[in-house]
């Protein structure tokens, strides 16, 4: 008899996250998950509990990547930066899975360690904690902006929808050819804007 594969939380993970990559998150199913393992759902449940589960643990997997390193200096922003940098990277690398992160930290060790280390280095900076929560609260509102859409990509590149019927919109179908750099660009515009308006208002 053919021996079944061998089973791991590592496996499982990079399993589910292939078919998320592929179809979506309404794509994965326990189901779909076995047979993409080669093994039968009642294998996977020695390994994880339920779908929701699995979701968590894949979203942690992502979030491991986000570095939070930029605080240790006692720079703010330099933090606030290096962070949402990494965070758009590392959501960028899956965005079909952003969606479920977007609904905030839940119980995810992953999330809490980074914004645990986030709040800590705002309120040593001399934030208030309430400032510190509000500033959080607004690099993620950033981040997954930026991570939930592409603006740019969202024109016709039809030249004679926008020419006489929107005459200030007359180039915005030269946009979906150009979509990946301007939207780095908008984020990173947004990005300063967003630290050079905190560094005007900050404490001391």
């Amino acid at each position: 008899m053919p021996r079944s594969p061998i089973l791991s939380a590592s496996r499982i993970r990079t399993a589910a996250l292939h078919i998320i990559d592929r179809d979506g998150l309404d794509g994965l199913s326990m189901r779909k998950l076995a047979a993409e393992l080669g093994v039968q759902a009642a294998s996977l449940y020695g390994h994880v509990s339920t779908k929701d589960d699995l979701l968590h643990e894949v979203a942690a997997g992502i979030l491991e990547r986000v570095d939070v390193s930029g605080f240790e200096g006692g720079d703010w922003r330099h933090g606030l930066r290096s962070c949402a940098r990494s965070y758009r990277a590392a959501l960028a690398a899956h965005p079909n899975i952003v969606p479920f992160l977007a609904y905030g930290p839940a119980h995810r060790e992953a999330s809490l360690r980074r914004l645990d280390v986030v709040h800590g280095g705002l309120v040593a900076a001399g934030w208030s904690r309430r400032e510190a929560t509000m500033i959080a609260a607004s690099l993620m509102y950033l981040v997954f902006g930026a991570a939930l859409s592409s603006f740019s990509s969202g024109f016709s590149d039809d030249q004679t929808f926008y020419r006489d019927r929107y005459p200030n919109l007359d180039k915005a179908h030269l946009l979906p050819a150009v979509a990946r750099e301007l939207d780095h660009d908008s984020f990173e515009l947004a990005l300063e804007a967003f630290v050079t308006g905190l560094a005007a208002r900050a404490p001391g």
